[in-house]
C-alpha cells in the first residue's frame, strides 16, 4: 500500500514567506548599519585631509619665508587673519608670497571668510603659522571650527 502524507494546506501556508520578509528586514537594516559606518568613515577621512592640509600650507608659507629670511625677520611677512575670499594684492615678494599663501588657503579648504591665515615672526626668526577653516563637513561630534597652529625656525 502506498500511502501518501496527509497534508494540510489552509495552516501552513505562508510561513516560508513570513521567514524569508524577516531574513530582507534583518539583512536591510544590518546594510543600514554599514552605510552609516561608511559615511561616518568619509567624514572622519576628509576632517583629517583638510588638517593634514592646513599643516602642508603652514610649512608652505614657512618655506618661502626662509626664502626671504631678512625681510621675514623684519616682519613684512606678518599678516593677521588674512581671509581666503579676500586675499591681498601683490608687490613686493612677501606680498605675493602671502597672496599666493592665501589662494593655497582658498584652493585647498575652501574661498570663504572662515578660512584664514595668521604669520607671526619675531626678531629671532620664531615664526607661528595659524590656519583657521571652517570644518563642518565632519558632521556631528565635530566642530564648525578648526585652527591648526605650526611654530617653526626661519
Amino acid at each position: 500500500m502506498n500511502r501518501r502524507p496527509v497534508s494540510r494546506p489552509g495552516r501552513e501556508r505562508g510561513v516560508g514567506l513570513i521567514e524569508v520578509l524577516v531574513s530582507v528586514l534583518v539583512l536591510s537594516i544590518g546594510l543600514l548599519g554599514i552605510a552609516w559606518v561608511q559615511t561616518r568613515a568619509l567624514s572622519n577621512n576628509n576632517s583629517s585631509m583638510a588638517r593634514s592640509m592646513a599643516v602642508v600650507a603652514s610649512y608652505s608659507i614657512l618655506d618661502a619665508m626662509r626664502a626671504d629670511r631678512v625681510r621675514a625677520m623684519a616682519g613684512d611677512y606678518d599678516v593677521a587673519d588674512m581671509a581666503a575670499n579676500n586675499c591681498p594684492a601683490a608687490g613686493s615678494l612677501a606680498q605675493t608670497q602671502l597672496r599666493n599663501w592665501c589662494l593655497e588657503l582658498g584652493a585647498t579648504l575652501g574661498a570663504v571668510a572662515s578660512t584664514k591665515g595668521t604669520v607671526d615672526c619675531d626678531t629671532e626668526g620664531e615664526c607661528t603659522i595659524t590656519v583657521t577653516f571652517d570644518d563642518s563637513r565632519i558632521g556631528e561630534g565635530g566642530t564648525g571650527s578648526q585652527t591648526v597652529v605650526t611654530k617653526g625656525m626661519l
